[in-house]
């Protein structure tokens, strides 16, 4: 938030790049002078705090851009699952903490060490803007550093110089950086031997070059990048002769913004002197070749800079196929720094283009203290925990009385009559005691206060990153669908512990947040006990659109006066994936192939007459009406217990079939819903989202939209104007129960369709005929037991067996 030669530089890629099509979200840590540019570039713009950043939901871009070691907490949050897969570029112009890393080594302070390193290793790319700050950062490279050369920093260091300090000479000056042995070439030339003059880098390089007339810049080897002195030196207005290596070559043309000698060739240079000598002052060509090398300086490398970070981007991202793609490189045609946003800063006199991150300095001293207080406080600890033989003494003459104590007890217990009770509440009081013996993480004040009621909202997420975005109280009741990210101090759900398919992670990522609704359906009555029941993604507070506190006590509520079936959902499709607003042509299905690649009602059609076995000269795809009402979107809906596990046995049935068309694929793993990547690897998910829509509106359920923040109720579609569209025949429960009733036939006698069938593992497999083998395996038992009994009986009788009297 600087208005600094690295604002400059971030500022014009990032207008470069909003050309070519690309749409960005800016986040700054802090406000500052540069914030009114920012806010004018046609971008979303926030100011947040250290303690914000794990309030973001990273999942929502395609990238992450991150300009200074000063990102280091923001970066910490997208280490967290789900982020941890979102792209990273992290850009580093300072060298404040690659002094340090050293330090860290020598003072033994390896977390703090190994902190960095970790944090370094998150990006999928640390990016420089030259060539010597990834040796310098050597100590923490995980082979993810790239250079992007080109920056303003020199021109801007230099015109600033300008500003505030006059060129005074009295001789001719050569000055040579670094070093090189020009003595004889200057004697040639008949200059004074005073005249060259030695410098070392570690000085002042702005004033070393404002006193020459000539800069020779002289190297022992080719360099990677550009030299920065050259380009101050340049920047200054000074004639240039360097050594015609490729790289100078590659932007500089020889006797135009520079001269160019052979390195190796005292001749050449001495020709090469003679070019910008006249009489013992510059010559006219020496003159023509400053102004056009200060010219070329003004903006040089920024075209190289611009295309390379687009050129990044383009390897680097991978865009969802409903997204517009951003123009190609070659229509970049940009090649200056937009130094008219930041002349005037330029011109101040005590301009500091100097970078100092403070988080390193603020980590650093964090870390020592914390060494420095567990010191103390183990020397504190050795000091009171010095026992002298007193102390041992009063310590055995105390256990010693406790164990005397204790046998004492014991036998006055053994003695004491006790009425031990009816047997019933002796089996209720164990009942009663085991169930209050809890895990850690199995309930919270939560569960006491769901106690009575109606409903309750299960909020499904995939890692700690998303804990933030979860609600507390009795409303809603967290849902993991990984057993390592699960909140510690909550009585979260375990969705993998509960349906053990989650376990494999191939299915638990091309279900995912459904594979959860199977977790919780599956043997619902240990889990669930309410009327109502109700299911939102963690992506719906990330997005703004999580009922507020007043829609929340307005759904609470309705439910309670509501009869009939109804769907509650109060996140819209078009909030969701950039809407049907947008056009008038969209509809539920052309909207749901935009999300899928294309291919979702293909892919619904099919798998829907592969489930209903629907000839192939009739029609399989459930029509959805244009009447502009809002559809369901994000998981984010209430419904009654009793429905919901009908629109799990559809859905259930609905996958299965998916997943056969799927599997019966020539290529393995093909996905036809997705073309990156995320989207193949997460192929049923978005189908899946939106399924709940189709079953609600053919099965007959009306439909009430809730606005978020107000709490206003509207029906959507209702039933009336929908019935001569219904396809009430496929969605019938009857039919639903048949059909469920024969798969789960067909899986108990391993009457598999296929190798892997996945809809015995999504749930409970239930049919008539397990039900009379459990009772007659009931009965089996009773009978074996009856007999065993009767055996042991006759057994006594036959051996005269009599038992003692007590007392005798």
């Amino acid at each position: 938030m600087k208005k600094n030669p690295q604002s400059l530089m971030l500022v014009t890629v990032v207008k470069s790049l909003q050309r070519l099509g690309y749409v960005f979200e800016i986040y700054a840590i802090g406000s500052g002078e540069a914030r009114a540019i920012w806010e004018n570039l046609s971008a979303k713009f926030s100011v947040l705090g250290p303690d914000q950043f794990s309030h973001i939901d990273w999942s929502l871009f395609e990238g992450v851009i991150a300009d200074s070691l000063e990102a280091k907490e923001a970066i910490s949050s997208l280490m967290q699952e789900p982020f941890d897969t979102v792209p990273l570029i992290w850009i580093i112009q300072e060298d404040t903490l690659a002094k340090r890393l050293p330090v860290y080594k020598e003072m033994g302070l390896e977390h703090l060490f190994s902190n960095w390193k970790t944090t370094f290793t998150r990006a999928n790319v640390i990016l420089f803007p030259d060539f010597t700050l990834p040796m310098l950062y050597s100590l923490v490279d995980t082979g993810n550093f790239h250079v992007i050369p080109g920056s303003p920093v020199d021109v801007w260091g230099a015109e600033s110089y300008c500003k505030t300090h006059a060129k005074h000479h009295t001789m001719f000056n050569i000055d040579v950086i670094p070093c090189a042995s020009v003595q004889q070439v200057a004697s040639r030339l008949g200059l004074t031997q005073d005249s060259v003059r030695h410098y070392g880098l570690d000085g002042d390089a702005n004033g070393v070059l404002l006193m020459a007339d000539i800069v020779l810049y002289g190297s022992s080897q080719e360099e990677q990048g550009f030299p920065p002195l050259i380009i101050r030196a340049m920047a200054f207005g000074i004639p240039v002769i360097a050594p015609n290596f490729p790289i100078l070559k590659k932007y500089v043309a020889d006797g135009t913004h520079c001269a160019f000698f052979e390195k190796h060739n005292p001749d050449a240079l001495l020709r090469t002197f003679s070019l910008l000598i006249s009489n013992g002052r510059l010559s006219r060509f020496a003159e023509t070749v400053a102004s056009s090398g200060r010219l070329l300086a003004k903006n040089i490398l920024a075209s190289e800079c611009i295309t390379g970070y687009a050129s990044l981007l383009v390897n680097l991202l991978y865009f969802p196929s409903d997204v517009l793609l951003p123009g190609s490189v070659s229509e970049l045609k940009q090649g200056s720094w937009e130094w008219n946003l930041f002349r005037k800063e330029i011109e101040h006199s005590n301009i500091d283009i100097s970078i100092d991150s403070s988080v390193v300095h603020a980590l650093e001293e964090e870390f020592t203290k914390n060494i420095i207080d567990k010191s103390k406080n183990r020397a504190e600890i050795q000091d009171q925990d010095a026992l002298t033989e007193q102390d041992l003494d009063l310590v055995t003459e105390i256990e010693n009385l406790e164990d005397y104590e204790r046998v004492e007890m014991e036998e006055i217990n053994e003695r004491t009559e006790r009425d031990l009770g009816v047997w019933d509440e002796i089996y209720r009081n164990a009942r009663k005691s085991e169930k209050l013996r809890f895990e850690a993480n199995e309930r919270d004040e939560g569960e006491l206060e769901r106690t009575g009621q109606h409903v309750c909202i299960y909020e499904i997420y995939s890692g700690a990153g998303a804990w933030p975005f979860l609600h507390h109280g009795s409303l809603y009741r967290g849902l993991s669908l990984s057993r390592r990210t699960r909140r510690l101090i909550s009585d979260d759900v375990d969705a993998v512990g509960r349906l053990p398919l989650l376990n494999d992670t191939y299915y638990r990522d091309i279900l995912c947040e459904v594979g959860g609704m199977f977790s919780i359906a599956n043997r619902v009555d240990s889990i669930h006990k309410r009327p109502w029941i109700g299911f939102q993604s963690w992506h719906a507070a990330g997005r703004k659109v999580s009922l507020s506190t007043k829609a929340e006590k307005v759904l609470e509520e309705t439910i309670q006066r509501s009869k009939g079936d109804v769907m509650y959902f109060w996140v819209r499709l078009d909030v969701d994936g950039g809407g049907e607003g947008n056009s008038d042509a969209l509809t539920f299905w052309s909207m749901c192939d935009i999300l899928n690649s294309g291919h979702c009602r293909t892919a619904f059609e099919n798998a829907f007459r592969k489930m209903y076995n629907i000839p192939s000269d009739m029609k399989a795809l459930p029509p959805m009406p244009q009447d502009e009402g809002h559809w369901s979107s994000l998981h984010s809906w209430v419904m009654p217990t009793k429905s919901f596990l009908e629109f799990i046995m559809f859905s259930r049935m609905f996958v299965d079939s998916l997943d056969a068309l799927h599997s019966n694929s020539s290529e393995p793993n093909m996905c036809l819903l997705g073309s990156t990547y995320l989207e193949k690897k997460q192929c049923y998910c978005r189908v899946l989202e939106h399924l709940v829509n189709v079953w609600a509106y053919h099965s007959g359920r009306r439909m009430v939209y809730i606005e978020p923040r107000s709490g206003l109720l509207e029906e959507q579609h209702p039933v009336e104007q929908r019935k001569e569209f219904m396809w009430v025949r496929y969605f019938n429960f009857t039919l639903l129960k048949t059909m469920d009733e024969d798969l789960a036939e067909a899986a108990d006698d391993d009457d598999n369709p296929r190798k892997m069938w996945l809809w015995p593992l999504t749930g409970e497999v239930h049919w008539q005929g397990i039900y009379e083998r459990e009772r007659e395996e009931r009965y089996r038992l009773k009978m074996e037991k009856k007999r065993k009994t009767k055996e042991k009986l006759l057994e006594r009788m036959r051996n005269g067996y009599r038992q003692r009297p007590l007392g005798l």
